[in-house]
């Protein structure tokens, strides 16, 4: 088994951390996130060429609409292209303003289909989406703590917001379009941070309640983190093969989806290790606390 010393170097984590979480938050404050037409409100069209369409002479004709900002890719195959583009309160750019200049530069497709999302729609999508991903966090700490001890619950939601955070901030900093996929990938990283953050907790608390375990908790828990390490990385790192093949072969449509997932594998893996056990051993975590009341049945779990 190995013997890196985690705890050793746990304090320069955290401070990384701190910093990345500073500015991400400032960003998130000061700049705001790029929202996508999900929230914002606007229109959709999609169209069916007979051939392989043009997606750049597309994008030429659509660019003499005055103040438009739009986003052309394919749908499905070569043939199908969906246009998605914002348009302001009272529409005056529509559907119609785009199928006409299409029409006009006899360029125009089958139309599929067009529909039109109205701001108070978006805003209700975004209200509901940071709802949902407030309840997991929520329903987590409860599971948490009734699964293992208080303590633990408090390392894995500083490891779920530390996540979260940081992944709004990358958007936010680069200025990438935040719509529904977006939010649904950061939903599976709470799942995803959630995973990782048990594994390690569960190996912590075996390790304490082991009779034959000697040692500090800091001892103890750098001997749990060496035993999950390579498990960790292994998995992640096969889960990232997927993604990158998304992330480089997906397409324009999937781009910011298996981006979000990346970045949230990544440093939901960190997070499991540093963020975790950093609560952990600021609040003192030792072997009282793994005490168990004498009506509870023993109970033991191995997650190698």
């Amino acid at each position: 088994m190995m013997n890196i010393p985690f705890t050793k170097y746990n304090t320069l984590g955290l401070l990384i951390s701190s910093i990345i979480l500073l500015v991400s938050i400032t960003s998130i404050f000061f700049k705001g996130l790029n929202y996508g037409l999900d929230f914002t409100g606007g229109v959709s069209i999609e169209i069916k060429y007979k051939e392989r369409a043009d997606l750049e002479r597309i994008r030429n004709s659509i660019s003499k609409i005055e103040d438009a900002n739009f986003l052309v890719l394919n749908f499905g195959s070569d043939e199908n292209v969906l246009i998605k583009f914002q348009s302001d309160e009272e529409l005056n750019i529509n559907a119609d303003t785009v199928i006409n200049i299409l029409d006009d530069d006899d360029y125009l497709g089958e139309v599929v289909k067009s529909e039109t999302i109205f701001p108070q729609i978006g805003e209700e999508l975004r209200d509901k989406g940071g709802i949902a991903v407030l309840v997991a966090i929520f329903a987590i700490l409860i599971y948490i703590i009734f699964r293992f001890q208080i303590k633990f619950g408090y390392g894995a939601i500083a490891a779920l917001i530390h996540d979260v955070v940081i992944i709004l901030g990358v958007f936010s900093i680069f200025n990438l379009n935040f719509d529904l996929s977006v939010l649904a990938a950061i939903l599976a990283i709470v799942g995803y941070s959630l995973n990782d953050s048990i594994v390690v907790s569960d190996r912590i608390r075996e390790n304490f309640l082991d009779p034959n375990s000697k040692g500090s908790p800091d001892v103890l828990i750098n001997k749990s983190l060496n035993q999950v390490f390579a498990r960790t990385i292994i998995t992640s790192f096969t889960t990232l093969l997927v993604l990158m093949a998304l992330l480089f072969a997906g397409g324009a449509a999937l781009y910011n989806f298996s981006l979000a997932l990346s970045l949230g594998v990544v440093i939901g893996s960190y997070s499991s290790i540093v963020i975790v056990v950093g609560v952990l051993l600021k609040l003192n975590l030792s072997n009282k606390d793994m005490e168990k009341p004498k009506n509870e049945p023993e109970e033991s779990y191995s997650l190698d």
